[in-house]
């Protein structure tokens, strides 16, 4: 009986070694899985439509951060070491740019909000160039739609709060960008910092007590962890709040204006099948949003107080009632 047990366990060990090897896509975001579902289906979408399944043709390795950026560079270090065959970093350069500075072989497919030529991901987004393309949403380019919404919620607001976690890499960019259009309009700008979930309370109700008649949510992976909790917050202080992802505004958020999410990721999928299949990262240019959509949720508008002028809701692209 055991010598049968063994000449069995030995055959797909056999057969295995004859089979070429599962490609490996290693993933690696500076957030947490939280309310990461929809933009994870994107992705897969992405990657179904070049003819990959993940646990059946193509492994995922996930590494999430949880917050800490000072992890990342350990994380992409032990997916080159793995080795995977394609790393994705989403949601903020930190990860790509903790992957480029891992490995110059290993392509590198970035989803991002700010600008990746600027961040040192790429050299120009239509030709990319070396070993990293990607999409993104350009949620950093919003500023001055945000404001104009901000003019039609409070015509006669004098300062606005903006919501960042200061570890984040684009938080200096966004302040600093937030700052020179809240001057050239002769507004003021109050800075809410929280890095953890912990100094969101507080944060909030600080820049509320300063007087702002509306609050920005500035774009960090820790704010979409938290979104249920920071839209909470926002409304039980009835502060008019414009956040920079539509699954806030469905969690209950008021208003948000942004690209889509999901669609980045499923760009992010398509490209990462392409690359399996031989294509190189310098030959596919860095995937830009052709859209961008404003979400407004009535019901909390009216839990707030708030009458929503019927120019902004002329042109919503979504509202929730």
């Amino acid at each position: 009986m055991k010598v049968i047990a063994g000449s069995a366990t030995a055959w797909p060990l056999v057969a295995r070694a004859t089979e070429p090897a599962m490609p490996v896509i290693g993933f690696l975001d500076s957030g947490s899985p939280a309310n990461m579902d929809e933009n994870l289906a994107g992705f897969r979408r992405g990657l179904g439509e070049t003819g990959f399944a993940e646990g059946k043709n193509v492994t995922i390795e996930y590494r999430w951060a949880q917050g800490h950026y000072d992890q990342l560079p350990a994380l992409a270090a032990e997916l080159v070491r793995w080795p995977v065959n394609v790393i994705v970093a989403t949601r903020s350069p930190a990860p790509a740019l903790a992957a480029k500075a891992r490995t110059s072989t290993i392509p590198i497919v970035f989803q991002t909000g700010s600008d990746p030529v600027k961040d040192g991901l790429v050299a120009s987004l239509n030709r990319p160039g070396g070993n990293v393309t990607g999409a993104t949403r350009q949620t950093l380019e919003m500023t001055p739609k945000r404001l104009g919404l901000i003019h039609e919620l409070a015509p006669k607001a004098t300062a606005i709060g903006l919501l960042v976690n200061p570890k984040g890499l684009q938080s200096a960019v966004q302040v600093q960008e937030m700052q020179d259009a809240t001057r050239a309009r002769g507004m003021i700008l109050h800075v809410a910092n929280a890095s953890t979930v912990g100094e969101l309370d507080t944060a909030i109700a600080a820049v509320v007590q300063s007087g702002v008649a509306v609050l920005i949510e500035g774009n960090d992976p820790l704010f979409i962890d938290q979104r249920k909790h920071i839209v909470a917050l926002t409304n039980s202080h009835k502060i008019p709040t414009i956040f920079f992802e539509r699954g806030a505004v469905v969690d209950g958020g008021l208003m948000g204006y942004s690209s889509n999410f999901s669609d980045s990721f499923h760009q992010v999928g398509a490209y990462v099948g392409r690359i399996l299949k031989g294509e190189k990262p310098a030959d596919l240019p860095v995937v830009q949003p052709t859209k961008f959509e404003l979400v407004i949720n009535l019901k909390t508008a009216k839990a707030i107080g708030l009458t929503i002028p019927s120019g902004v809701l002329a042109i919503a692209d979504e509202v929730i009632e």
